[in-house]
């Protein structure tokens, strides 16, 4: 008897699934094959309107031309080049180019491959600095509550999402957390940035005071909470931040991973809010979420205490086999000219309002008891079903895919953050949508 191999193609058990169900979707996979601007194409020919930008990536839209063009041309020019000690055009243009979006002053660029390696590399730098300009006893680095940034080491040690910190040991030693921002009872549904919250950036002031300011080496937060269910932040609270790590000689760090490329009607966060930090960690819209590349920016100053010593010598040791991949840089390049030539940040800004003014007009449907905008980000908390939580919300997202609808929950938040190219017929879809389901749930 012939023995028959344990895997076939498309057999669905060998692939373990990141930040998934894996036993209840391989029981009903959810399959796309195919995509073009706003929509996915499932594997039974069904078209599914994009919610989410993919995984808050796609900002432009699904296979734009001028990025599946670029990438096509560069992957049989030069598909590959080291990045220790050698380097290549393109990734030289695009840390040039990046550097013209950014705040004034974040004028270096240093490349990754993910958001979660652009805060690895964030918090790197915040403590090397500190010790290459004499302030070696500043070791500690500071989180939030219910902050995300990422799922490596670092990332969760400063990161403040319970789930994703449980299951990993004692993490980096000398981090500590501010707390979150939620205060329905005083925001609820709010638009934009919150009315009330701004007193809680003296957190940072209580924590320097425990610790003593000279050992904290960088505050790291993001502007808009945004995996955690869409916080955003009170009116003054970044500009709070900025002024005690001013005072105190902290780092601040933006993770924009989220935020960043337009998701606010401007290029980054840090102009929606008028504040600048010292580091700036970003990824997904940085491609379009077509290849994996992230970029974190930093102050000059922080750059020019590195370029000192000998000029042979590896001034930072730390980087990526993959740091400014050549199809990378050029799917980046190409990313930065579509959101130029369509004006996709002034569009995302133009939408703001109607935006927020669709989603919020789901409040009174039934289990809704808050709802967040800003930007074009909303969030819809769910009152959770007694006894099983997060179910109510997963099953609102099983049944948006089923209607047609890409959605994405975290705990029982539906969240959601259409490419910028969404139309306005196309946002009172995703309302419509919602509406119909949220009528159906238990």
């Amino acid at each position: 008897m012939t023995e028959q191999p344990r895997n076939v193609p498309n057999n669905l058990e060998a692939f373990w699934m990141p930040f998934s169900a894996n036993r209840q979707f391989k029981q009903a996979p959810r399959m796309f094959v195919g995509a073009k601007d706003m929509h996915y194409v499932t594997s039974d020919g069904r078209q599914v309107l994009d919610g989410t930008a993919g995984l808050w990536c796609v900002n432009a839209g699904h296979c734009r031309p001028k990025i599946t063009e670029a990438i096509r041309q560069q992957a049989g020019e030069l598909d590959y080049a080291p990045a220790f000690q050698m380097g290549h055009p393109k990734a030289f243009e695009l840390a040039s180019r990046l550097a013209t979006i950014a705040p004034e002053g974040l004028d270096h660029v240093f490349f990754t491959n993910s958001g979660s390696e652009s805060v690895e590399t964030a918090l790197k730098i915040a403590l090397a600095y500190q010790r290459v300009r004499g302030e070696g006893s500043r070791f500690r680095l500071i989180g939030r509550e219910r902050g995300y940034h990422g799922v490596n080491f670092g990332g969760i040690s400063v990161g403040g999402i319970v789930g994703n910190r449980k299951m990993f040991g004692t993490l980096l030693t000398g981090v500590d957390h501010m707390r979150h921002t939620h205060d329905p009872a005083r925001n609820g549904y709010s638009k934009g940035a919150t009315e009330h919250g701004v007193e809680l950036a003296e957190d940072l002031v209580r924590i320097a005071t425990l610790h003593d300011p000279s050992t904290i080496a960088a505050v790291i937060v993001e502007p808009v909470a945004g995996s955690t269910g869409v916080l955003p932040p009170p009116k003054g609270y970044l500009k709070r931040l900025r002024e005690i790590c001013d005072q105190h000689g902290i780092l601040l760090i933006f993770d924009e991973v989220i935020t960043g490329y337009g998701r606010m009607g401007t290029a980054f966060a840090a102009d929606y809010f008028g504040v600048t930090p010292d580091i700036m960690v970003t990824a997904k819209g940085l491609t379009n979420g077509v290849i994996p590349m992230g970029a974190v920016y930093v102050r000059d100053e922080i750059y020019d205490a590195f370029m000192n010593g000998p000029e042979h010598l590896i001034e930072f040791a730390h980087g990526y086999t993959y740091s400014g991949n050549p199809i990378a840089a050029a799917a980046g390049l190409a990313t930065l000219e579509t959101y130029k030539e369509e004006g996709l940040f002034e569009r995302a800004r133009a939408l703001e309002p109607v935006w927020a003014e669709a989603i919020h007009s789901l409040k009174g449907e039934p289990h809704v008891i808050d709802i967040r905008t800003i930007g074009l980000i909303g969030a819809i908390e769910l009152e959770p079903m007694k006894g099983e939580p997060t179910k109510r919300a997963f099953t609102a997202f099983v049944r948006a895919f089923e209607a047609g609808l890409l959605i994405r929950t975290t705990g029982d938040i539906i969240a959601l953050s259409p490419p910028l190219i969404v139309s306005e017929d196309q946002i009172s879809e995703i309302v419509e949508t919602l509406r119909k389901i949220l009528r159906s749930l238990d």
